[in-house]
């Protein structure tokens, strides 16, 4: 009777993110009740294995007693600081010192905000005011890449390349531009990681010479593309691109917002993949999901222009809750998770995820497989041979997710057939492994369905 309640309420009231309105009411909700470890429960009591990590952000796992009583040590203390005015508090401090010590290079400045939608919001404006404060106030222009994701925001939106975030938000702005994802699934150059990169550095470059690389402000891009369906280009492409916006001295973002502490592997994949930007954005595995933040790392170099730029004037960017001390003290006490063990557990794990996704390579659905980490997907398609996608009839969103639901895993079920994964880096073997075998329990499931056999060659 209490979830029928819950479900009623819910259907009148609460506005929930990137759904449909109406499909949602139709359906109802289904309510979380409790989680430990990589385990979720749901209002009724069934018990689900987290394949997605919540929204690829609670990479420490659930219910942690560490960071529980590291948030209520700060809200018995202090539980809220302002850091206008000259103000701050302890855990902010020290967690903005903590994480500069282990960015790469001259990332050792950092702005904390609520998520990674207003993250990378920021960076759009301390960019302008970088390029103001150099004399360069006509590089206004912004390149991303599509089927990128950079936040939810009004302008983040317009980075973002994926239709739902345009249609009828009057997104992107005219300032805002995009070269072709380095897919090598369904790159129109193939899979070969040489002709991918030539063919993203020929894209960028073309654009920088359409727009006049005196006007280019930045350049944004994520190690690996996550909401457009996990795209993990080869190795060395974000490299290449790094060095050629340098040549031009455009401004380099890596949004990490889904990649960072320990997604991929290390802390963040930036040290992997060997470059430094000039920003870095990060979120989800800050807090790991336990309390909102996220956090701006910005170089010495950006740093400097912006403050000599200021002089004794305010820099007019902030936010209310911007290095709110419960979660800054969250964040320290993930931190510590991370590197007591937690890396290194996703590493192992990781291996046995990516290990066990491609044993599914032999059913005859699936026709891509690809992640690095503990961040995987697979490309479900009716004929492997063209690539041809699982048909809009067979709602794969919404029936795959369901599927894996009745099955006991929480994934993510793209629109075009991609059924993502990020588990928590807490996983044993056994949790692992349990997850490959409902997957393909869920992908027999979706054989059968009447819409897809129709659809088979």
């Amino acid at each position: 009777m209490l979830a029928n309640s819950l479900i009623e309420l819910d259907r009148a009231h609460l506005i929930h993110p990137v759904a449909s309105y109406r499909g949602h009411e139709k359906h109802g909700v289904r309510v979380l009740k409790s989680a430990s470890g990589a385990t979720v429960t749901d209002a009724t009591g069934r018990q689900l294995l987290d394949g997605f990590a919540g929204l690829w952000c609670v990479n420490a796992g659930y219910g942690h007693e560490s960071i529980v009583q590291a948030a209520a040590r700060q809200m018995r203390e202090l539980a809220y600081a302002t850091g206008y005015f000259g103000l701050g508090s302890e855990p902010a401090i020290r967690l903005a010192a903590e994480l500069a010590q282990r960015a790469p290079g001259d990332l050792n400045h950092v702005y904390f905000s609520l998520g990674g939608s207003d993250a990378v919001d920021s960076t759009v404006r301390f960019i302008r005011y970088y390029w103001h404060a150099k004399g360069e106030p006509r590089r206004d222009q912004f390149i991303s890449i599509e089927q990128g994701y950079h936040g939810s925001s009004t302008v983040g939106a317009g980075l973002t390349a994926l239709p739902a975030f345009h249609a009828g938000f009057g997104v992107p702005y005219d300032w805002q531009h995009k070269i072709p994802s380095p897919h090598p699934y369904r790159n129109p150059v193939g899979e070969d990681a040489t002709a991918i990169i030539a063919s993203s550095l020929a894209a960028l470059e073309a654009k920088i010479e359409a727009i006049g690389a005196d006007r280019i402000a930045a350049f944004y891009a994520e190690p690996i593309q996550g909401s457009g369906g996990v795209i993990v280009p080869p190795r060395g492409w974000i490299k290449a691109l790094r060095d050629l916006c340098s040549r031009h001295g455009i401004l380099f973002i890596a949004d990490e917002v889904i990649t960072g502490f320990g997604r991929t592997g290390p802390l963040f994949a930036c040290s992997e993949d060997d470059i430094v930007p000039d920003f870095m954005t990060t979120a989800k595995g800050l807090t790991s999901g336990y309390a909102p933040m996220g956090a701006v790392f910005m170089s010495d170099k950006v740093y400097d222009v912006i403050a000599d730029g200021a002089g004794n004037a305010a820099v007019g960017h902030g936010q209310t809750y911007s290095g709110h001390p419960v979660s800054a003290a969250v964040g320290l006490a993930v931190l510590k998770l991370y590197e007591d063990g937690l890396l290194d557990n996703g590493v192992r794990a990781g291996r046995r995820l990516m290990a066990g996704l491609k044993s599914l390579r032999d059913h005859p659905l699936v026709g891509d497989v690809r992640g690095r980490g503990m961040l995987a997907a697979i490309e479900l398609v009716v004929d492997k041979e063209k690539k041809i996608p699982l048909p809009a009839a067979a709602d794969p969103s919404r029936r795959i997710f369901d599927r894996a639901w009745e099955n006991g895993l929480v994934v993510r079920a793209f629109a075009q057939g991609v059924i993502g994964y990020a588990p928590p880096l807490c996983c044993t073997e056994s949790e692992i492994d349990a997850m490959i075998e409902r997957t393909r329990k869920t992908l027999d499931q979706t054989l059968d369905d009447p819409d897809v056999r129709r659809a088979l060659p």
